[in-house]
This record gives C-alpha cells, sequence and structure tokens, in this order.
C-alpha cells in the first residue's frame, strides 16, 4: 500500500505541475488581456487547488507514516536530521515548500471569490501561482539531484 500511495503522490506531481502552469497562463492572459472574470477560470484553478490538496495529504501521510516516514524510521545513533541532507530534504525542507506552495494555490483560487476588478484578480493570482510553481519546482526531488533525486516516473518500468 505504501508504494502505491508513494507512486499516486508522484504522479500527481504532474497533475499539479501541469494544473498550475495552466492557472498560470490564464492569469496572465486574463491580466494582460483585461479580460472580464470567466466562470471557467474559477473551475480551472479549483482543480488546481483539489489537486494540489489530494497531493498534500497523500505527502503528509508519507512524511509520517511512509517507508521513511518520522514514526516509522529510526535515525542512525548520533545522525541529527538537519546534518543529514536525505532527512533533512524529505523531513523538512520537502513538505515546507509544498505546504507553502499549496497555501499560495489556495490564495490565488481564493482570488476567483474576492470582489475586486477582475483585472486585481488575474494579476494577484499569477503571482500567487508562479511563486507556488517556484515553490513545487525548486521542492520536488528531481531524477538529477543528487542523494534524494526520484525518478521522473517512479513505478513505471524502462
Amino acid at each position: 500500500m505504501q508504494t502505491g500511495l508513494l507512486h499516486l503522490h508522484n504522479l500527481l506531481r504532474w497533475v499539479i505541475v501541469l494544473l498550475v502552469i495552466y492557472s498560470l497562463l490564464k492569469a496572465y492572459a486574463g491580466w494582460t488581456g483585461k479580460k472580464a472574470f470567466a466562470p471557467g477560470d474559477k473551475k480551472t484553478w479549483l482543480f488546481t487547488m483539489i489537486a494540489g490538496h489530494t497531493t498534500l495529504l497523500l505527502g503528509l501521510y508519507q512524511v509520517a507514516f511512509g517507508r521513511y516516514g518520522i514514526f516509522t524510521t529510526t535515525l542512525p545513533e548520533g545522525t541529527s536530521v538537519m546534518k543529514d541532507r536525505f532527512y533533512r530534504f524529505f523531513w523538512v525542507e520537502h513538505p515546507v515548500m509544498m505546504i507553502l506552495a499549496i497555501v499560495l494555490i489556495t490564495m490565488g483560487y481564493g482570488m476567483a471569490k474576492k470582489p475586486v476588478a477582475d483585472e486585481v484578480k488575474y494579476k494577484k493570482a499569477f503571482f500567487f501561482f508562479l511563486l507556488a510553481l517556484i515553490f513545487i519546482l525548486a521542492g520536488v526531488p528531481w531524477p538529477f539531484r543528487e542523494i534524494i533525486g526520484r525518478p521522473y516516473f517512479p513505478g513505471i518500468a524502462g
């Protein structure tokens, strides 16, 4: 079960990255094109938020109870979390960056419900989604990252 949840968590990273980029592009087009806010934009931002929150819940489970979870792993004697690059990343850096990204995505979606001018909605949402994308890209254990790297598509042979 843990492996399946981890693979689902990893697969959903692509869904979030694509949805955040799409939301970012829609916000940018609305802002620069001075468009009227459309219900489709709100739905896109809602789906982005839902995907983010779902992935966050799976990730929090992994941090707590996964293969290297805080409650399922005993650190080697004399090891400090902050001095061990692997545990620092997966127990501190990755969760903090992703929580911040999800907060920013939620704030971006929240702009859809604010009674402000459409240009302001798009502009603020654009910056929230942009910051969220930066946190996500910085916090993912990409394959090229030494020690913490994970495959682009774990669980898929090849």
